[in-house]
């Protein structure tokens, strides 16, 4: 009897404790107040629990959230079966990878991208038939893709540090919404910092002086904190300047106090344990659990609990250090409206009040679709091959290895489909059009295809998981992915090319790939080349829509392709004054940074700015006229370069400080009007400790890539 009535008294008490009403949970009070309300009822072992991934506090009715992966859409499942545990398997909306993204050179159309990622994490996570999803989504990467070997090139925006900032900007928005209260999702950026070498990570060191790390390594993620609004990133497995990243104390002194990020500092996966196994800089885990926390790091992604526990009970830390650190884990969770059921948040209803998946949805399709188009770069375009004119042709080659598959990366999903090359150049060619397809050139059957036929496509590129394979290897040197760089940066499969091309001189090379190839002869001979990134789930569609000019290529290269990989430093060289990226390369580019052709022509004419000086703060508008002399309708992505003639300190040779994506119809002129701002012209001072804009005269250009300027002006910088 005795056991029955106390039975009843704990349910009662339960139930007592669910519908009490806390203070954290009174939308009225100060954002500090509710979350220092919130952690003063919990015990040590929920502060504790709060340090990981799932930041949840049953007992007080905070359900709480996870992790997950969405560098180009929400990774729920995929190659790397990213899915929580428990998780409904479900397919998600896959766009290209990082890089292609980027070759869009379109902050909207990553900020729309990102939207609709979000918009599947708030469906997923709410919705009955799923209800278990991460709402802390681990994108964008901000690292810098200073050289093209980095195995996890794809995941990056290139090697640009302005171009960067503004897209790690566009995409936090674009995962965080637009509302002044609450989050859709919450973006946690990775991986802090000077993360581009991917052998001996685990222990190497990144190493370079402080005008870098504030004018390159650490820009994008500034930005994405100080203008994006992200609240959240992940440290690096390496070290930079001999400390390892989850430790190093620019975490505080930097991201903290500079940037006022307060929110989450997370480890890598595996890398707390790290710092006893491959960098051996401590003595025990419980020595570096305790530097973690006291460094700034608030979530670890591997097992720690044991190790904090042992900490605080050695006096390591104090039960005041992980309050401290948990703080910034409970912000990000309020701010996702995670602590109360407020009608106010207008992200609650997704997935309850609509429930047709988005990833179903025939607006999900045409993003992707669109997204994929801006994304493809004309590399070449000899004698106008293309746009193909299909009323004049009966047949097609569509001949290569990736001419027939779409393949997902280590950071995707499982798309709802996958349209190859192949089936779109079939859906567009029509019933009319004889298309021949060879993967490869067995038996000779790529050659016989391709003279069989009018026109011949020849589709090669990397594999972004090396199936079958282990862990840090690949199938052939060119390739990389994560945990791997790159051994060389020519393709097998240029032979295949030269094979197929000399069967059918109207041969079509389409580079679907993560990084830059040097494909010296085939930009020599080949008279058509066109570069794609992987993963997109509209992939076919899009190149076959550029392939039959219904619409007119318009991406842009965001690294520079060399001919020879001897034109590169140590990969393990971080001072990228060395020869590295277009703003201080030393060697001809076979396809410089910022390049793309499209179908049509442009004139830039009329260059004039607002002002003639400049001075701290200020915005100097620079405008010209664009015309479009061709007979296609397109995009033309207008650059605006700079250069210091008269910088007393080292400075680029020149440098990306705007940029504007432009429709033109055929015929027609229209005015851009692209800004210049002050704040973008700076150079951090060592000595005042700050960034500092120089006196003098600045030159700037304007033109379609970094070494292709239509006009060229000064201003005076006072």
């Amino acid at each position: 009897m005795r056991k029955v009535i106390l039975g009843i008294t704990l349910v009662f008490v339960h139930l007592l404790t669910q519908a009490q009403t806390y203070p954290f949970q009174n939308t009225r009070l100060s954002e500090d107040e509710r979350i220092r309300n919130l952690i003063s009822l919990m015990t040590t072992d929920e502060k504790i629990n709060c340090l990981s991934t799932r930041i949840s506090v049953p007992r007080l009715g905070i359900k709480g959230t996870h992790t997950i992966e969405g560098l180009h859409g929400l990774a729920y499942s995929g190659p790397a079966n990213w899915a929580v545990k428990g998780a409904k398997a479900s397919p998600t909306t896959t766009f290209p990878q990082s890089i292609g993204l980027a070759e869009m050179w379109d902050p909207e159309m990553i900020e729309k991208v990102a939207g609709w990622e979000s918009t599947e994490s708030r469906y997923l996570a709410q919705n009955k038939n799923f209800g278990i999803s991460g709402l802390i989504v681990f994108a964008p990467n901000a690292d810098l893709g200073r050289d093209i070997r980095w195995g996890r090139t794809e995941e990056c925006y290139g090697e640009d540090p302005f171009l960067t900032g503004t897209l790690v900007t566009a995409y936090v928005k674009g995962l965080q919404g637009n509302n002044p209260v609450y989050w859709k999702t919450a973006s946690l950026m990775k991986h802090f910092l000077a993360n581009s070498n991917e052998n001996n990570r685990a222990y190497n060191s990144s190493d370079f002086d402080e005008r870098l790390f504030r004018e390159y390594y650490s820009y994008g993620f500034y930005k994405g904190v100080t203008e994006g609004g992200s609240q959240a990133f992940m440290a690096a497995y390496n070290k930079y300047n001999g400390i390892p990243c989850a430790v190093s104390p620019v975490l505080r002194n930097v991201t903290m106090k500079d940037w006022g990020l307060r929110g989450i500092i997370s480890t890598d996966g595996g890398a707390f344990k790290q710092l006893l196994t491959t960098h051996a800089y401590y003595s025990s885990l419980p020595v570096a659990a305790a530097e973690c926390i006291k460094a700034g790091i608030t979530m670890f992604l591997d097992d720690y609990r044991p190790s904090v526990k042992e900490a605080l009970e050695k006096g390591l830390i104090t039960e005041k250090d992980i309050e401290e650190a948990i703080y910034g884990n409970f912000r990000v969770l309020l701010k996702l409206g995670l602590f109360d059921n407020s009608p106010q948040n207008p992200y609650s209803e997704i997935g309850i009040a609509d429930t047709i998946a988005p990833w179903t949805k025939q607006e999900a399709r045409e993003l992707v679709r669109k997204a994929t188009e801006k994304s493809i770069v004309l590399l070449k375009n000899e004698k106008m091959l293309l746009p193909l004119q299909k009323e004049k042709i009966k047949s097609i080659a569509v001949i290569g290895p990736s001419s027939n598959s779409v393949i997902s990366d280590w950071y995707s999903g499982i798309p709802p489909y996958r349209i190859s090359i192949l089936q779109g150049i079939k859906n567009e060619a029509g019933e009319n059009v004889v298309i021949r397809f060879a993967a490869g050139n067995k038996a000779d059957s790529a050659v016989i295809a391709a003279k069989e036929s009018d026109v011949a496509i020849v589709c090669i590129g990397n594999n972004p998981l090396s199936y079958g394979l282990g862990w840090g290897q690949n199938h052939v040197a060119s390739d990389g992915r994560e945990d791997i760089d790159r051994q060389a940066i020519t393709i097998e499969q240029e032979d295949l090319v030269r094979l197929v091309l000399a069967a059918n001189p109207k041969t079509i090379l389409v580079m679907v790939s993560s990084f830059p190839y040097a494909i010296n002869w085939s930009k020599e001979h080949v008279p058509a080349i066109l570069h794609v990134s992987q993963s997109s789930q509209e992939m076919g569609n899009a190149i076959a829509d550029v392939l039959f000019g219904k619409v007119s290529p318009s991406g842009r290269l965001v690294q520079t392709w060399i001919s020879s990989i001897d034109q590169l430093p140590p990969i393990l060289d971080y001072n990228i004054r060395h020869g590295r990226t277009y703003m201080y390369k030393k060697n001809e580019s076979l396809f410089p940074f910022g390049y793309g052709l499209t179908y049509t022509n442009f004139t830039y004419s009329g260059l004039k700015s607002e002002k003639k000086s400049l001075k701290n703060n200020e915005v100097v508008n620079i405008n010209f006229n664009l015309q479009n002399n061709g007979n296609f309708d397109s995009d033309e992505v207008t650059q605006l370069y700079v250069s210091f003639p008269e910088s007393k300190v080292e400075r680029p040779v020149i440098a990306l400080k705007g940029f504007k994506r432009v429709f033109v119809a055929k015929g027609e002129t229209v005015q851009v009007s692209i800004p210049l701002k002050a704040s973008d012209l700076t150079y951090w001072d060592v000595d005042k400790q700050t960034f500092v804009l120089e006196k003098g005269t600045l030159k700037y250009s304007i033109g379609s890539s970094s070494e292709d300027f239509k006009l060229n002006g000064e201003i005076l910088i006072n």
